[in-house]
């Protein structure tokens, strides 16, 4: 099968698209026949081995682990003999290590049946990004009808899940994003939208119930600022490992005096958070935001892309 391996560090060169041998699944996974994979920052960081501390982790000259790519959807090959939940034929979507491929396994608990109204294209947006906004607004925010909340990046991965999350919850809700993307950002539900070039929504006199910020462009008394009384800033993004480490780490002294809370996390795949997105899907509540697709042979291409941080949406890649 074709797979894009990682062969060093750095998304030039390093990256090609290679011939390997199929996988095998676990006693607790599944064999998936890839039809789409998604791009998240995650992928191209880690292939980028930058910051150094990561080669600590993953190999100091190469990836002791070159696959690519997390986000999947596909049709079941074969389970492990352990899998209870899902035979051969299933159309699935999740998480996995090695995306980017033909075939991939993934573990059980990592899945969830691909929503019917969905295409394998949108199913596969779906994993990181959606759950990132989906715990960071449920979970960490308190998410509740009526809140006034705000998406910082509303027009990137995790900001157009959070928008319609957000108004499927009857919240209402105010995007940042460039001007090109305002409309975009109307479309899928905003009520506001706010030009991050020709405003900055921490220094106006409005405040919010609820902040996602998907971008970590703002100090966090600057986000704090921004909230009303009994607000929650989630912080789902920074600009560089080192700066969403040193946000995670100062996060909880925000939280210690008056009732503004500021939350640092990292979404987590499950496959119950899996299946409310697929609801979510189903009900029309959210529809995945894509802004193209690439053919595997051209991953490295979509990768960089990514990199360059001004994606719509999501960034989709299919054998």
């Amino acid at each position: 099968m074709k797979a894009l391996l990682a062969r060093g560090y750095g998304l030039a060169d390093a990256l090609r698209c290679e011939e390997i041998a199929r996988p095998s699944p676990a006693d607790d996974e599944v064999l998936i026949r890839v039809h789409a994979a998604s791009v998240n920052p995650l992928d191209w960081r880690l292939k980028k081995g930058s910051p150094f501390f990561f080669r600590l982790m993953l190999g100091l000259r190469a990836p002791k682990d070159p696959r690519c790519g997390h986000d999947v959807a596909g049709t079941v090959e074969a389970v492990g003999s352990k899998v209870t939940r899902f035979r051969p034929g299933d159309a699935v979507f999740g998480a996995c290590h090695g995306a980017f491929a033909e075939y991939a396994c993934a573990g059980e608990s990592r899945l969830a049946a691909k929503p019917e109204n969905a295409n394998f294209e949108q199913a596969a947006a779906l994993p990181v990004a959606g759950l990132t906004a989906l715990q960071g607004l449920r979970d960490k925010g308190r998410l509740r009808a009526g809140q006034k909340v705000l998406v910082n990046g509303a027009a990137g991965g995790v900001g157009t899940f959070a928008v319609q999350i957000a108004r499927a919850s009857d919240a209402e809700v105010t995007g940042v994003c460039s001007f090109g993307n305002a409309d975009m950002v109307r479309s899928i539900g905003a009520d506001h939208v706010l030009d991050y070039a020709r405003e900055d929504f921490t220094r106006g006199d409005r405040r919010y119930d609820l902040i996602l910020d998907a971008i970590g462009n703002h100090s966090l008394p600057a986000l704090r600022r921004a909230l009303a009384p009994g607000g929650i800033c989630a912080l789902a993004g920074a600009r560089g490992v080192w700066s969403g480490v040193g946000r995670a780490l100062a996060a909880p002294a925000y939280s210690l005096y008056g009732d503004r809370k500021v939350v640092a996390y990292m979404g987590r795949i499950t496959s119950e958070d899996l299946a409310a997105l697929a609801g979510l899907v189903s009900s029309g509540g959210i529809v995945p935001v894509i802004e193209r697709t690439y053919p595997l042979a051209q991953a490295a291409e979509a990768l960089r892309h990514s990199e360059q941080g001004h994606s719509r949406g999501k960034v989709i890649v299919v054998p």
